[in-house]
């Protein structure tokens, strides 16, 4: 096999040129093979294949760097600097990584994993190579779909009085997760179908080289000098010319050999430079080409079928949040629906179809999102903004002063919290806790189970006040169903009522505690299992009733220990001096790094084992405090006595 020949960077390069399109469907076969098993972002990758090797044989790694925007499309590059074997463990804790990490190998140059960063992160790079006076070439690959993002254009807008060379790859596949939207793609649209242009170039150029067959090329070659002026004249708006960036293509993206003629034009540019390079998402595996967006991060899966090897059947967080969006929809027409390029993703699909005048994608695009939705609660709707947790971090902004200091009634359903698993660090939703509950007027709840969200989000469509509701990737808990107290506001709901120990749990960790309950009533503990609902406002009167008759009160989360659920109930003991002992199973203060979910939630403790341990591990050492305490109790007594004795006797005549 040609991949044979590939061990490390740079050996694409003694590939011979007539080989590389056998090695193209060599890479595909090994994708599709590998990512069948592990699961994994298959269409994006699928559709840059041909665009990262004409990059490697173009550049010379790692002293040229290439930045990945999002970096899910990285898997060819993987494979041609040498990290073949690293399949084997894709995405598996302790294994390959599914983006760029610096700490994999050196030709990863930026670690990623949210869209629309390509731009600034390069530029960054360019600057600091002329400073350093170096003569390397940055390139800068970003999809359409980023393209949408804010940042970006901020980046673009620099990249524009940049008198350096400076490339940029716009990868269009008019896709980002699900089909792009707005007017970017519109315009990328009529670039892709300019005909009039097209035809132009590819006809005189055909022309030229048929009627003078020794001089033709080169003057194919001086015409592309020129060829932006066309342009101007045959595609309207030309927005990247306008800028100031040399614009290139479109250009097949499946065409090695155009690509590295691009490449090496590019290069020779002393200025920033957009190569427009048009591919499939998915090519060459066919449920990939129909179904993109399924194929953009999938599971194991059969190869023959495309169909998920494991199905539970059993329906997730995100299908109840989809069928309660409907009927709330139906109840109330002031509901109305937001996403960011994630559709499919949040469960919004079916809402689009049956209510298409009330659901607005708004692209990559997550601080428009908020503040869009911001002046939808003005103008009088019931705006429900859909987004994993990792994404809603990029509108912390938008949310703190659009929605919060104006106290609106924006409902953020928050899909993704706590551990994800296997795409990493940056994707686990472990802050959100943390910072929504530093924002004045906002209210956060968090279901127990698949009732409880559809509780909550009828509860939340009734508050005039910003409220977040956050629920997990996994399928729906099923349990306790019995136990569905009406929603009160700022209400913990008790479950089991005992003495002794207090547990108090938030959204998915309630599964985790009855399970921890379970485990201490075997060792004889006395148990109160609370499923705390609010994590703002924290339930005060609950909190100080369980302190006269609990010896400890257990908080547990998936998010961060720092500003989350734990810390605010220590806080609150703290202030109200009640004397009662608190343990805060959380997150510590680390990024979580990519795995299943179990493996993960091991490795941080807070699987049942793992708590039902810290809890009687800390139950021994108030034993043993309080045995130190009646021990000098004791001692202090007999002390005194002794000094009672010695002490002289007085004279009765004083």
């Amino acid at each position: 096999m040609l991949l044979d020949r590939i061990e490390k960077p740079n050996d694409i390069k003694r590939i011979p040129k007539e080989d590389l399109p056998r090695l193209a469907s060599e890479i595909r076969e090994f994708l599709i093979e590998k990512v069948s098993m592990t699961g994994g972002h298959l269409g994006s990758n699928l559709g840059v294949v041909e665009l990262t090797i004409a990059l490697h044989r173009q550049l010379s790694l790692p002293t040229d760097k290439i930045v990945f925007d999002v970096g899910h499309q990285a898997y060819i590059h993987k494979l041609l600097t040498g990290r073949r074997e690293g399949f084997e463990t894709l995405r598996q804790y302790g294994g390959m990584s599914g983006f760029p990490k610096r700490g994999e190998s050196e030709c990863d140059v930026f670690d990623t994993g949210h869209s629309s960063t390509s731009v600034s992160v390069g530029l960054g790079l360019v600057k600091a190579r002329d400073l350093k006076n170096e003569k390397h070439t940055v390139v800068a690959v970003i999809g359409d779909g980023a393209l949408t993002g804010g940042l970006a254009y901020e980046g673009l807008n620099n990249a524009a009085k940049l008198k350096t060379n400076y490339i940029i790859i716009l990868n269009d596949n008019a896709m980002s997760i699900s089909e792009n939207v707005g007017g970017m793609s519109k315009y990328l649209q009529g670039i892709r179908t300019a005909v009039g242009y097209q035809n132009f170039k590819s006809n005189l150029e055909i022309f030229l080289k048929k009627s003078m067959p020794s001089k033709g090329e080169k003057v194919v070659d001086s015409l592309k000098r020129v060829k932006s002026s066309m342009k101007q004249l045959l595609v309207p708006g030309m927005l990247f010319e306008d800028m100031g960036i040399t614009y290139l293509g479109p250009v097949d993206g499946h065409d090695i050999g155009a690509m590295e003629r691009a490449i090496k034009e590019a290069k020779n540019i002393k200025h920033t430079v957009i190569i427009h390079v048009c591919t499939k998402k998915g090519k060459g595996y066919a449920p990939a080409e129909r179904h993109p967006a399924r194929f953009h991060g999938t599971g194991p899966f059969e190869i023959e079928t495309g169909l998920p090897k494991e199905n539970s059947g059993k329906a997730s967080y995100t299908d109840v949040f989809s069928t309660v969006m409907i009927k709330l929809a139906a109840r109330n027409d002031k509901v109305i629906a937001i996403t960011a390029a994630m559709p499919d993703g949040t469960g919004l699909k079916r809402f689009r179809n049956i209510y298409p005048d009330r659901f607005v994608d708004v692209g990559i695009a997550e601080g428009h999102a908020v503040t869009f939705a911001a002046g939808l609660a003005v103008g009088g709707l019931k705006p429900v903004v859909a987004v994993y947790s990792s994404f809603l971090q990029r509108s912390y902004d938008e949310i703190l002063h659009d929605v919060c200091i104006g106290n609106l009634p924006v409902i953020f359903a928050i899909d993704r919290a706590g551990i994800v698993g296997a795409d990493g660090e940056t994707h686990q939703g472990i802050f959100d806790l943390s910072y929504l509950s530093s924002m004045p007027n906002m209210t956060i709840m968090a279901p127990k189970n698949k009732w409880e969200l559809s509780d909550m989000m009828k509860y939340a469509v009734t508050m005039d006040s910003p409220v977040a509701v956050r629920y997990p990737r996994a399928t729906a808990y099923c349990g306790l169903e019995e136990h569905r107290e009406e929603i009160d506001y700022g209400r913990s709901e008790v479950i089991y009522e005992g003495r002794d120990i207090a547990l108090l749990a938030v959204g998915s960790m309630v599964e985790t505690a009855e399970q921890v309950y379970a485990l201490l009533k075997e060792k004889g503990y006395d148990c109160t299992l609370i499923n705390a609902r609010f994590v703002k406002p924290i339930d005060e009167d609950l909190i100080i009733r369980i302190s006269e008759s609990h010896r400890l009160i257990v908080t547990m989360e998936e998010n961060v220990l720092s500003g989350g659920y734990g810390e605010h109930v220590t806080e609150f003991t703290a202030v109200n001096d009640l004397l009662t002992e608190i343990l805060c199973v959380a997150i510590p203060d680390e990024f979580v790094p990519h795995g299943s979910p179990a493996i993960l939630r091991e490795k941080l403790g807070l699987d049942p084992e793992s708590v039902a341990g810290r809890i009687m591990n800390r139950l021994q050492l108030i034993e043993n405090a309080r045995d130190r305490r009646v021990l000098s109790g004791v001692e202090a007594v007999v002390s005194a006595r002794e000094l009672k004795d010695m002490a002289p006797d007085r004279d009765t005549d004083e």
